[in-house]
């Protein structure tokens, strides 16, 4: 059994690892919610076009574009948003645990050799 201490942490490489795992983890939540709002344009310009005579097909095509839009930039702007506030809070994380680690200590890890 040895133990170890981790003193100080590389930002850059936390700041690259919390970057993949909030991109990675947005793509799960805004992949879905995108898709909702695309079907809900796509939704919204056949029943505005297919009930009210008095709305022509351009003001349908219109009405729905805008939510068709939102949920294509919501799947691909927020994966993007996310990864960038991740570095920012990776680094700044890392920057404060090697602060605390000089006057508390590192996080100690205890390990065994496995057969």
């Amino acid at each position: 059994m040895q133990k170890l201490q981790i003193r100080k942490v590389g930002v850059l490489s936390v700041a690259k690892i919390y970057a993949i795992v909030m991109f990675v983890t947005s793509l799960l939540i805004s992949i879905p919610y995108g898709a909702i709002f695309a079907l809900f344009g796509t939704t919204m310009m056949a029943s505005l076009a297919g009930m009210d005579p008095s709305v022509s097909g351009s003001d349908a095509a219109l009405g729905g574009a805008g939510s068709i839009a939102i949920g294509l930039g919501i799947m691909c702007g927020l994966p993007i948003l996310y990864a960038i506030v991740g570095f920012i809070g990776g680094a700044i994380g890392a920057l404060i645990y090697n602060v605390a680690a000089r006057f508390v200590g590192g996080v100690e890890l205890e390990l065994v050799n496995a057969e």
